[in-house]
C-alpha cells in the first residue's frame, strides 16, 4: 500500500532555491530530517509539518495530502 501521506516538500523547496540545510535551519531540524521527509521515510509530526508549510507560505494540505489510489 506504501505511504498514505505523499508531500511536495522537495517540489516547493527546490522552487524556493532552498537547500535541504536552508530548510532545515528555518524549521529546526536536521538536514537528515528534511531529506527523510522528503523521500517519505518519515512522517513529520504536525508541528514540523505546520512549520514546513508556514515556511513556504502555503497551506499545509497544499504540502502534505493523503494519497488517493
Amino acid at each position: 500500500m506504501g505511504n498514505l501521506i505523499v508531500n511536495r516538500v522537495r517540489e516547493l523547496r527546490t522552487s524556493a532555491g532552498m537547500t535541504q540545510q536552508a530548510l532545515a535551519d528555518a524549521v529546526g531540524v536536521s538536514r537528515q530530517t528534511i531529506n527523510a521527509i522528503e523521500t517519505g521515510r518519515y512522517m513529520p509530526s504536525l508541528e514540523v509539518a505546520l512549520k514546513i508549510a508556514g515556511t513556504f507560505e502555503a497551506p499545509t494540505d497544499e504540502v502534505f495530502r493523503l494519497r488517493v489510489d
